[in-house]
C-alpha cells in the first residue's frame, strides 16, 4: 500500500530533475523538497534552523550568489525570485534523509525514501559507468601495444627486405655450377 502511494506522490523522472550536481555532490534545492514534502519552504528552513545539529556541511549547505548565478544560468532555476528572496539551502543525500526525520510526516517519509532509492540508483549507474570506461580504457592500452608490436614488426620485415635486395644485386663466390 505504502509503494503504490508512494509511486503516485512523484514520478521518479520529476526526483531525477531536481537533483543538481554541484560541489562535486549530488543535492537537492531545500525549495524543491518543501514542495515534493507538502510544506512551505520557509516552515522547511524554520524546522532545519530548529534542529541544525542533525545538518552538519556535509549533510547541508548554503549556496553562494555565484552557485545561484550558474544555475540560472543553466537554467536549473529560472529566476533568483524562484528563491524567494533568500539564497537557497541544499541538502546531500544524506541531509534529505535527515529532513524526513526532521518533519515527520508520512508524505515526508515516503518522498525521502523514494528520493534516497533514485540516488542509490544514479550511484550505482556512476560505478557501472566507471567499470565500463576501466574496460575501455584496458582495451585501448591492449591496442596501443598491438600497434607497437604490429609497427616493430613491419619494420624487421622492411629490414629484411632491403637485405634481400642488397643480397641479390652482389657476385655470388664460390663454387658456380655451369648452366647448360
Amino acid at each position: 500500500m505504502a509503494k503504490n502511494k508512494l509511486n503516485l506522490i512523484v514520478p521518479d523522472e520529476v526526483l531525477i530533475n531536481k537533483i543538481y550536481f554541484l560541489r562535486n555532490q549530488k543535492v537537492m534545492l531545500d525549495r524543491d523538497l518543501a514542495e515534493l514534502y507538502g510544506v512551505l519552504p520557509r516552515r522547511l528552513r524554520e524546522q532545519v534552523k530548529r534542529n541544525i545539529n542533525n545538518f552538519p556541511n556535509h549533510f547541508m549547505f548554503q549556496l553562494s550568489d555565484t552557485e545561484v548565478e550558474i544555475m540560472i544560468s543553466q537554467k536549473a532555476m529560472p529566476s533568483k525570485q524562484y528563491l524567494g528572496g533568500a539564497l537557497p539551502y541544499v541538502f546531500t543525500e544524506h541531509g534529505v534523509l535527515m529532513l524526513a526525520t526532521v518533519l515527520r510526516s508520512e508524505q515526508a517519509i515516503l518522498v525521502s525514501i523514494k528520493i534516497i532509492e533514485i540516488f542509490v540508483r544514479l550511484r550505482e549507474m556512476l560505478y557501472d559507468n566507471s567499470e565500463l570506461r576501466n574496460a575501455i580504457q584496458k582495451l585501448e592500452r591492449k591496442t596501443e601495444n598491438n600497434i607497437k608490436n604490429i609497427e616493430i614488426v613491419f619494420k624487421y620485415i622492411d629490414e629484411l627486405l632491403e637485405k634481400k635486395e642488397m643480397l641479390e644485386g652482389r657476385e655470388r663466390i664460390g663454387y658456380k655450377l655451369s648452366k647448360k
